[in-house]
């Protein structure tokens, strides 16, 4: 073989097609890009990397201090009297949770299922209430 086999073509203009527009530079790039060989791994990642909180237990003082209040709300809860509830929401895919705060008025509580229903219709389990804020609710912290 010699040197000069691409002598008649190394000169040629660049073929043009004009049937094809030119392509983009970023469509080109776009052909050499990875695929996605593990298909939900990144979601999956991302999901390991969510943070959660833990469920913090009451200590025996403040179970007491929380138990007064829903003793207190247990009278009040006829005036359907507006609450603030801080409790813990547990995740639906991982351990843990996170810790929400609702502002509404108190419709029901619940007591052989252990709940306290808002007017909204949440249904809170007393077990997962960190607090209850209410203005009448404040000589008893």
């Amino acid at each position: 073989m010699s040197e000069d086999n691409y002598d008649d073509i190394i000169n040629l203009p660049h073929p043009v097609s004009r049937k094809h527009p030119r392509m983009s530079m970023e469509a080109r790039a776009a052909q050499f890009a990875p695929f996605a060989a593990l298909t939900g791994h990144g979601a999956a990642i991302e999901e390991t990397a969510r943070l959660t909180d833990a469920k913090l237990e009451l200590g025996a003082e403040e179970l007491a201090v929380l138990n007064r209040k829903m003793e207190l709300l247990k009278t009040l809860v006829a005036q359907q009297p507006e609450v603030t509830i801080t409790y813990f929401q547990p995740d639906d895919r991982k351990a843990g949770g996170s810790y929400l705060a609702v502002t509404q008025p108190l419709r029901k509580i619940d007591d052989y299922d252990h709940r306290l229903i808002l007017s909204s219709g949440l249904s809170i389990p007393i077990d997962d209430i960190l607090d209850i804020e209410n203005p009448l609710l404040k000589e008893i912290e």
